[in-house]
């Protein structure tokens, strides 16, 4: 088991290489020019010799393979170097905004989680019954309700009904809990919903199938009790599907929830990766694409080693 998480851990290296390769490769074959917009929306005029040295000392007037060498070896070191839109380091900005996007992808797990295994496991025990139809239509209009239109309602919901906005600054959780739930309870909440829709169908098929298994139907034939054949036998194999998709999800809401974060007023991770490929950033995309280019591999490696622990048919050699 231990050479396989080394074996796993090793093989991140190459593929966040080849990451760094096409993504470095790509920004560089896109149209645009930094340079040009910054001087664009300064609206001022600049002579190209401005211009020339501008690029040089962004180091844009090296070779694109000289640029790249610079660039990773700064990687290795965990030095991602600094913006060239704003100058400011880039571990500094995104930092102040991987908090926000983390905790928000947490408590739309936890919302998730908590919405998906008990709804979806209810409707597989009452299958074809009223508590099933209910839990189907729940999860389909979760699924056909975007979670930023969610978002909106439930801004205007409290503003109409309660007279009273959720808070519009971000405020960390270890300076004010109350205030920073408070101010995330209500995207989780919406995201959360939109994420728990599909687990709760995976779920509910999931169990559907193993409560048919063979070893189910022993343990029902020994005289075990509903819930302990539910809990113990039936549910534990049937997370195996539900837990690939709640780690995928995990891992796109670090950075995949760009207009969820603009109804609530939030700048995260999202917002950051809009602003950066707006502003030709090449620096803060490639460090960003990087990052959640991470948690996918790393997410996918934790999925991975609960497979062995929900399963125990799984010996990974």
């Amino acid at each position: 088991m231990w050479q396989y998480i080394l074996k796993r851990l090793l093989l991140m290296i190459p593929t966040l290489f080849g990451v760094a390769l096409l993504v470095f490769l790509l920004l560089r074959v896109a149209p645009g020019d930094i340079v040009e917009l910054k001087y664009a929306g300064s609206g001022t005029f600049a002579p190209k010799e401005a211009l020339d040295r501008k690029r040089a000392q962004l180091g844009l007037d090296k070779p694109v393979a000289q640029q790249f060498v610079s660039w990773i070896s700064g990687f290795v070191r965990f030095d991602f170097g600094q913006s060239m839109w704003t100058g400011q380091p880039i571990t500094q900005e995104i930092r102040v905004r991987l908090e926000l996007s983390l905790e928000l992808a947490v408590m739309a797990t936890l919302v998730a989680m908590l919405l998906a295994v008990p709804l979806g496991t209810l409707a597989a025990l009452k299958q074809d019954t009223w508590v099933d139809y209910g839990v189907r239509i729940f999860s389909i209009a979760g699924l056909a309700m975007p979670s930023f239109w969610l978002g909106i309602v439930i801004i205007l919901a409290f503003l109409i009904l309660f007279k009273w906005l959720p808070p519009l600054t971000f405020t960390s959780f270890w300076v004010d809990p109350r205030a920073n739930l408070t101010q995330l309870i209500w995207p989780a909440l919406a995201v959360g919903y939109r994420y728990s829709a599909m687990a709760t169908r995976m779920t509910r098929s999931a169990v559907l199938e193993v409560l048919h298994d063979d070893y189910v139907r022993t343990a029902r034939a020994k005289g075990l009790g509903e819930a302990v054949v539910l809990l113990k036998h039936a549910l534990r194999n049937a997370l195996l599907p539900i837990v690939t998709v709640i780690g995928l999800e995990f891992a796109f809401l670090i950075g995949g929830l760009v207009v969820t974060e603009q109804v609530f007023n939030l700048n995260g991770i999202g917002m950051l990766f809009v602003e950066s490929v707006t502003h030709r950033d090449y620096t803060m995309t490639q460090a960003l694409v990087l990052l959640v280019s991470f948690v996918f591999i790393f997410m996918n490696f934790v999925v991975d080693l609960l497979y062995a622990w929900l399963d125990p048919r799984i010996r990974y050699r």
